[in-house]
């Protein structure tokens, strides 16, 4: 809708979002008037309109098989159109119109903001399976009429109240009409299915909505009074109430076609169920973090006894090996700490990359820089787990096996994310410039620990390649090239 009204149209930006605003509306008057919508909007000289939006209504047929967006039509040929965008009236008159050999009502409701026209809607009811309407349709075609004379005033949609449709009850889910004092005049049977399940025991119709809700509703003291004004639609708002054997979502719907309250609509849905699956997604998430601090404690504890043995033994080659499988306990430890303060197994993998830079160079304080560029972001637990394993062992190797005792010098990690779709891979570089690799070294051939541990992480758990060549000017590269999911594997 952007595209086609910047290009054909002179609206402004503060025009645009009252279009906006009144498409995430929309649904509700395609519903209760079981018509097709379509908003066409004039073109920038005034020969023609152009349709920026359409609407298909869930409670009855479509009058229009094909998309009509971006469909243009010179002025004149629809004179329900120009009437409505030249007087700032709705337009009903005419015969219905026949399409593909199915009689369609077409009726025209001008969209005003503010005192101007910004544009047409189209309303089209198929009427090939026209009958008498029963009770529900009349209070639906009724309060279609009001929300469209209140379109057509400009004082529909609400201002500042943007409407999440996906998340807020449907014309479908349960709707109740109430009058201006806040007497219930109709409830859909669905409606009716949601307050017996809070608790009510008689028939809406008759009921004031406000105080019976409060009634319904665990006492909350003061608050009972606003929900009783709030459910008897005295203001646009959304809420919920919950008792004990159910969870009702309600959305309330002043109604003033002329200016003045005439009664209110309130949709409402049956949310008990969603509810109770969000707490047990919420109870099932507590407990994933909690297990991922308690990973994270026991790896702790084994890397501190590790450290207790290290101190005791007199070996240095014995004492440099516990304190290789700390580093490598404690990157793993950092992992699961990242995922037990997050919701999902997902990581933020930079921080984790900056914290095992920063653990891994406390084997040289002092004489040589750690430094990241680049961007790892957001990767699963499955890859993140031996990445940072990798990255421990690429970075400790560089540390021990490529400076000189007292040497100082630099490791820079260096990431680049990206691939053929929605960025698959990473290419992670690591390079330090110190002495280099020694003439004829094979890494794929060695026999040293660190580099056996990088490549079976590499090319078996994370399906990806990993090399080790000298670097352009001094010292040496470690390239590795991962995707970003990890590989599937056979059950």
């Amino acid at each position: 809708m952007n595209d086609l009204v910047r290009q054909h149209t002179a609206l402004g930006d503060s025009d645009l979002e009252w279009l906006h605003l009144l498409v995430s509306e929309w649904q509700l008057l395609s519903d209760l008037s079981f018509a097709d919508l379509v908003l066409w909007v004039p073109t920038r000289d005034g020969t023609r309109y152009v349709s920026v939006a359409q609407m298909r209504p869930n409670t009855g047929p479509t009058s229009y098989q094909d998309d009509m967006i971006g469909h243009l039509v010179p002025r004149g040929r629809r004179p329900m159109l120009d009437a409505a965008l030249d007087e700032g009236r709705i337009v009903r008159e005419g015969d219905p119109e026949w399409r593909e050999e199915v009689p369609v009502r077409v009726e025209s409701i001008p969209v005003r903001r503010e005192g101007r026209v910004l544009g047409v809607i189209a309303r089209n009811t198929n009427l090939l399976t026209v009958r008498t309407p029963s009770r529900l349709e009349l209070t639906y075609l009724q309060s279609a009429s009001d929300l469209a004379q209140m379109i057509a005033a400009g004082s529909f949609p609400f201002p500042n109240q943007q409407v999440d449709m996906d998340a807020s009850p449907r014309v479908g889910d349960g709707l109740i009409r109430v009058d201006a004092d806040g007497v219930v005049q109709y409830a859909s049977p669905n409606a009716l299915s949601a307050y017996h399940r809070l608790g009510l025991a008689a028939d809406l119709v008759g009921q004031h909505l406000g105080e019976t809700t409060a009634e319904l509703a665990p006492s909350r003291g003061p608050v009972d009074e606003a929900l009783a004004k709030v459910a008897s639609g005295w203001a646009p708002r959304e809420f919920e109430i919950e008792s004990d054997d159910g969870v009702i979502q309600l959305r309330s719907i002043p109604l003033k076609p002329k200016g003045t309250r005439v009664g209110s609509l309130v949709l409402l849905r049956d949310v008990t169920e969603l509810r109770r699956r969000e707490r047990e997604l919420i109870t099932k998430d507590a407990t994933i973090r909690e297990i991922h601090h308690r990973v994270k404690n026991n790896l702790q504890t084994v890397a501190a006894l590790l450290r207790l043995q290290a101190r005791r033994i007199e070996s240095d080659r014995g004492r440099e090996a516990l304190e290789e499988a700390v580093r490598r306990v404690g990157s793993i430890a950092i992992v699961h700490e990242t995922l037990s303060q997050n919701l999902d197994e997902r990581v933020e993998f930079d921080e984790i990359a900056d914290r095992v830079l920063a653990m891994v160079a406390e084997i040289s304080p002092g004489k040589v820089v750690g430094r990241r560029t680049g961007r790892f972001g957001i990767l699963d637990a499955e890859v993140a787990t031996p990445l940072s394993m990798v990255l421990t062992e690429i970075l400790q190797n560089a540390l021990e096996h490529g400076f000189r005792e007292g040497e100082r010098g630099t490791v820079e990690v260096s990431v680049v994310r990206g691939g053929t779709s929605k960025e698959n891979r990473l290419l992670v570089t690591v390079q330090d410039d110190g002495v280099g690799l020694p003439e004829g070294f094979d890494p794929h051939r060695s026999g040293n620990l660190g580099l056996q541990i990088v490549r079976t992480l590499v090319e078996g758990e994370l399906g990806g390649t990993f090399d080790m060549v000298p670097a352009p000017e001094r010292g040496t590269q470690v390239v590795l090239d991962i995707p970003v999911q990890s590989p599937k594997r056979p059950e």
